[in-house]
């Protein structure tokens, strides 16, 4: 899979050191994966749950955070979305919620 959007991982790792290590490898996991469906996800990581969109919302670091990521399986491809604590989570709206432009140094554009 292509994962767009490395530097929110590797922001996300510098500033939550607990979760440093699982999160890469998290990365290293989906970057040489072949997902087509979101089974072939759920085959790796049986516990991430898979919701509308096409997303997947991966538990972390024993389910202190989450990491949610939209996946576009006909390209293989797959954009992080949002990583945060769980009671962070608890409180976006998990279909929707794209902060990886604003909470890793860069400004979403206006159109």
């Amino acid at each position: 899979m292509r994962i767009f959007n490395r530097s929110a991982i590797l922001h996300y790792a510098k500033i939550h050191a607990d979760a440093r290590q699982d999160l890469l490898a998290w990365y290293a996991d989906a970057a040489s994966a072949d997902w087509g469906s979101p089974q072939d996800v759920k085959g790796r990581f049986p516990a991430a749950s898979i919701i509308a969109g096409n997303r997947v919302v991966f538990n972390v670091c024993g389910n202190r955070y989450r990491l949610i990521v939209s996946f576009n399986y006909r390209h293989r491809a797959g954009y992080i979305k949002f990583f945060g604590t769980h009671a962070q989570y608890e409180k976006i709206d998990a279909q929707s919620i794209d902060t990886t432009g604003v909470s890793h140094g860069k400004a979403k554009r206006k159109r």
